[in-house]
């Protein structure tokens, strides 16, 4: 479980990250982007993660 917060920690990070993004994105001008882009995937592969580990080992129940 401690691992998990690790992740969740990150994810609020993250979330900080892009409203400093969205509050200085006058002065990044072109950066905001690509920054932006690196930001979504950064935080898509941690919830990405966050999942995978929720349930490793059980198969689909369909």
């Amino acid at each position: 479980m401690g691992s998990n917060k690790g992740i969740l920690v990150t994810l609020v990070v993250a979330l900080l990250a892009a409203a400093a993004l969205f509050h200085f994105k006058g002065t990044l001008g072109i950066l905001v982007l690509p920054l932006f882009i690196a930001l979504v995937l950064f935080v898509t592969l941690k919830l990405y993660r966050l999942m995978e580990k929720d349930n490793p080992g059980e198969p689909d129940d369909r």
